[in-house]
């Protein structure tokens, strides 16, 4: 089982429940009254001068809806084992899942459809998706597309030798998933991987994250659209993410599927035509 170590992103444990508090935006009182702890052993957990229990901090997580990573964490950081396995995708005690996300992914042709982690690593991805970026980047029909995490689907689409070329409203769509792994930085505490991620990404678009304000008169959409054009060939896409509920793995609880969706009819039938062809 990989678990990030806690020395990585806390020095203890108040200082993580410290941080998650702050985070969360909750004062001693709210998550006291939240959690049922007293607020006087919150104050002297966060002070070092009370060592909390490992159902405790179990307690504390869902209060303060820290990721499931995080909890492990902070569990280490308190000297307890981690309460949350990160499991392979091919390890046998999730092939239900596995079976789940490779039948919704099936069900999103002609369409494609990718799930990622939390990092946006591609896990797996459907045949349109795979025709559609091996189009996007000129690759043959029959080179592989890796599905072991080394394929970064933020970092593929910002690059300059990348998507990005064929992106019309590149700018829009590179702050608007800068926007994405924001979140996912802020949720993982400080020193993190999605904070080193958000770094590479924002220095690799040359936009501060956030910095391009959506244009809300463009076309009158309820979505910011991914507007492509590559060899004459115009497609306006928009996308959905799905999670897995009440996760208990780590891995489980970080999968995201993407499916793509056309914004109008001269791009579904450019889909639908691709699928006849393959």
């Amino acid at each position: 089982m990989s678990v990030a170590t806690p020395d990585q992103y806390f020095s203890d444990f108040s200082a993580a429940l410290r941080y998650w508090r702050g985070k969360r935006g909750h004062s001693q009182l709210r998550l006291s009254t939240e959690s049922g702890i007293s607020q006087r052993h919150i104050s002297f957990l966060e002070s070092g001068r009370s060592q909390p229990s490992r159902e405790l901090i179990l307690k504390l997580g869902v209060v303060l809806d820290i990721p499931l990573r995080e909890r492990n964490v902070m569990l280490l950081a308190a000297g307890f084992a981690p309460a949350y396995q990160e499991r392979k995708m091919d390890d046998p005690e999730l092939r239900a899942v596995k079976q789940a996300l490779d039948f919704m992914l099936a069900q999103q042709a002609p369409y494609p459809a990718l799930v990622v982690d939390r990092l946006w690593n591609l896990v797996m991805s459907n045949e349109p998706a795979n025709a559609f970026f091996k189009w996007l980047l000129d690759m043959p029909a029959d080179a592989p597309i890796p599905r072991d995490g080394s394929v970064n689907v933020l970092k593929l689409t910002l690059a300059p030798d990348g998507l990005r070329p064929h992106l019309r409203n590149w700018e829009e769509v590179g702050a608007d998933l800068l926007h994405w792994i924001q979140r996912e930085a802020m949720s993982d505490g400080p020193g993190s991987e999605a904070t080193s991620l958000l770094s590479e990404l924002t220095a690799m678009a040359g936009l501060a994250a956030g910095g391009v304000a959506p244009n809300l008169d463009r076309r009158a959409l309820p979505f910011l659209p991914l507007a492509i054009r590559k060899d004459g060939v115009e497609l306006n896409l928009f996308t959905t993410i799905t999670t897995l509920g009440t996760p208990h793995d780590v891995t489980v609880h970080e999968l995201r599927l993407e499916a793509f969706f056309p914004a109008d009819e001269a791009s579904a039938a450019w889909f639908r035509a691709q699928a006849k062809h393959r």
